[in-house]
């Protein structure tokens, strides 16, 4: 797409994260406007459409994308219903930003990964936000640099105060550690090989049939080790951490800052409520730069490559947790298109 004038983008999906994208691009970053939001609950996407002047409402996607003042697409929606809008989106040659997953699994990304492929020309840039956050930019540099010498280890730490009843074991996998998937590949350079899970006498506070914490263990290509603690009702907030070992230092970051207060006989800090807050710059630098590069005719960022790989190691993280064994991670051999 050339760079002139503001972009106009749809947003599929109007639930928590695709109405607070749709608040980021309206009143935080530049160079874009929303002028569709799609969501199946009609009532829910006029109500937003009407807070927006020039903005309309639309059931499908494929209406949406078929407007003559949409120029791209933020897909939010559910990860079931990605593959439908991801596939029509490329049909049309319509820049994308796609919430994770790319799609629920391994399987229905690759299709997307060879319709990208088809085209010619990358397309769908995946919101792997974390790339974007000030601390993992400045890690990744770190490491990057050498000066601490190879990564031997990472250490990852995800918590939150609790989760929807509706959440499964599985979807700790596919909708959280899957963050620290990508990120491991992201920071490392490297793809993961394999994945345990290790699961501990659960909480008392874990919904029944919860296995709650867990330890998932990845291993790398050159033979790093991961360890991803993920603890869904952890209850006093949401919290984030990762930490590198490497061979002449190490690394870590996500530790609160902000302000310490030392008052009637107590000190402390404050931990952030929900991963909103905690990412929120993160999620800001992310989609600025989607327009940006939007704007340029180019596309930067996690691609679809990341999204299938990332699905391919939560399909051996699922079934490693479904089994109790070390499962080795399915993945075909990364395209030229994508290096």
């Amino acid at each position: 797409m050339p760079s002139r004038g503001t972009l106009s983008v749809a947003v599929v999906g109007t639930g928590k994260m695709g109405a607070d994208h749709v608040r980021r691009i309206q009143r935080v970053i530049s160079g874009a406007r929303v002028t569709a939001v799609v969501d199946l609950d009609e009532e829910r996407a006029e109500a937003l459409a009407a807070t927006m002047d020039g903005c309309r409402a639309y059931t499908e996607p494929v209406a949406a994308m078929a407007a003559p003042d949409v120029d791209a697409v933020l897909i939010a929606s559910p990860g079931p219903a990605h593959e439908a809008a991801l596939l029509e989106a490329l049909d049309r040659d319509l820049p994308v930003l796609c919430e994770k997953p790319l799609t629920p699994d391994a399987a229905s990304a690759l299709r997307v990964l060879e319709a990208e492929r088809r085209l010619g020309h990358r397309r769908i840039q995946v919101g792997f936000m974390r790339r974007y956050d000030a601390e993992y930019a400045e890690l990744k540099r770190l490491l990057d640099g050498g000066e601490l010498g190879r990564a031997l280890m990472l250490h990852h730490r995800h918590r939150n105060p609790s989760m929807p009843p509706w959440f499964t074991n599985e979807m700790l996998i596919n909708d959280s550690v899957v963050h620290e998937m990508d990120v491991t590949r992201w920071l490392l350079g490297e793809e993961i090989t394999a994945v345990t899970v290790l699961k501990p006498a659960p909480s008392t506070y874990a919904p029944e049939g919860m296995d709650d914490p867990q330890l998932v263990l990845f291993e790398t290509e050159s033979g790093a080790l991961v360890d991803v603690e993920i603890f869904g009702h952890c209850g006093y907030g949401y919290q984030v951490r990762a930490e590198a070992v490497c061979e002449r230092g190490t690394v870590r970051i996500g530790d609160e800052g902000g302000p310490r207060v030392s008052a009637d006989g107590r000190w402390g800090g404050r931990v952030t409520p929900d991963y909103l807050e905690r990412f929120a710059d993160a999620y800001d630098r992310q989609v600025q730069a989607w327009v940006d590069a939007t704007r340029r005719g180019e596309v930067t960022g996690p691609s679809v490559w990341d999204g299938y790989a990332a699905a391919a190691v939560c399909e051996a993280g699922v079934s490693a947790q479904r089994e109790g064994r070390r499962v080795e991670v399915e993945m075909i051999e990364r395209p030229a298109f994508y290096a």
